[in-house]
């Protein structure tokens, strides 16, 4: 889906500037081109979809539908779209803005950003061929049940006193705003089109510093040095380390499976490395810094705990099965 980016970080590193991509630095500021150019196309097409949306239609017709039904529906369908979209836990950011700006509930809008970057159909068809189908299902439904879990629990927090002013304050514009008002379609582009400026300026150095934190760490911390740390299965404290590392290691579910193929050949039990995943593709540190733009410190700590404690018992849960319950795991 997003080949053309990939092409594109290539090009400019190894042909342009003649990196090698066996380098670090070749690999990093690939990674670097890659991805920022991927996130600011995201950001940019989503908040002026998102834009032309409630310019035909008004956040509180949006808001009212969504209010209308059960909050578990509304629920189910964000983790239901969040699992058969493609995205990085960084890409899924600009929908989350989205979200928040079209008045949908943060609790719903938080079930979105965590099932989005942890499943996906090409995650989950890599995953049968690793481990078997029996373990790609269980994975599949820890990711779903910590993305329903994992966003009551925000919810009970009420994080909508935690959105970044700026958010409300373009809200508040938007009070009164009829289809009567942006009735041609020059109108919707130019409201659209604003809602693009107005976002992308306050938040595009935060993106560009946590793609660039991320390309650091993907082209300078070696997988063998991870693996290593990682592979001592009496080690109680290697599934929380893992969540840890796998922070500043920032890719997609997709992206890290070969990762994790790789630790498990050098014996890093299965619960360590599936913690590991998750944590590299749902709580990734360039996408804390680019939400601290749109939520305030208190919400982003209570998001990233939560995901934290929830991949912590999802990895000592698996690794107890593969020790305890081995027919299950086909290794």
């Amino acid at each position: 889906m997003f080949e053309i980016f990939t092409i594109l970080g290539d090009w400019f590193s190894f042909e342009l500037l003649g990196l090698s991509p066996d380098t670090q630095i070749g690999s990093a500021v690939q990674f670097f081109i890659m991805d920022s150019t991927k996130i600011f196309f995201l950001l940019v097409a989503i908040i002026y979809l998102m834009g032309l949306l409630r310019a035909f239609v008004s956040t509180e017709k949006i808001r009212d539908v969504v209010a209308g039904k059960p909050k578990w529906i509304g629920r189910s369908l964000a983790i239901t779209l969040g699992s058969v979209t493609p995205f990085c836990s960084c890409s899924s950011v600009p929908l989350f803005i989205g979200f928040v700006e079209a008045r949908i509930p943060l609790g719903i809008t938080f079930a979105f950003l965590i099932a989005s970057p942890m499943i996906n159909e090409v995650a989950v068809v890599l995953l049968i061929s690793l481990l078997g189908w029996e373990m790609a299902l269980m994975y599949v439904i820890a990711g779903i049940t910590v993305a329903y879990i994992g966003s009551l629990i925000i919810e009970r927090f009420k994080p909508e006193r935690w959105v970044e002013s700026y958010v409300w304050d373009i809200k508040m514009k938007q009070q009164g705003v009829t289809e009567s008002t942006h009735n041609t379609l020059e109108s919707r582009h130019s409201f659209a089109w604003n809602e693009v400026k107005v976002i992308v300026k306050r938040i595009w150095y935060w993106v560009v510093i946590g793609i660039a934190v991320g390309a650091l760490f993907h082209g300078y911390v070696p997988e063998a040095w991870v693996s290593e740390t990682l592979s001592d299965a009496s080690n109680w404290w290697s599934v929380p380390a893992a969540v840890l590392l796998g922070i500043p290691l920032y890719s997609n579910a997709t992206g890290v499976i070969p990762i994790v193929e790789a630790m498990l050949g050098k014996g890093v039990p299965l619960g360590t490395s599936l913690a590991l995943m998750m944590s590299i593709a749902a709580l990734s540190l360039p996408e804390i810094l680019i939400l601290r733009k749109v939520i305030q410190w208190p919400a982003l700590a209570i998001f990233v705990t939560v995901l934290a404690v929830s991949f912590i018992l999802v990895g000592y849960i698996f690794n107890f099965i593969q020790f305890n319950l081995p027919g299950l795991v086909s290794l």
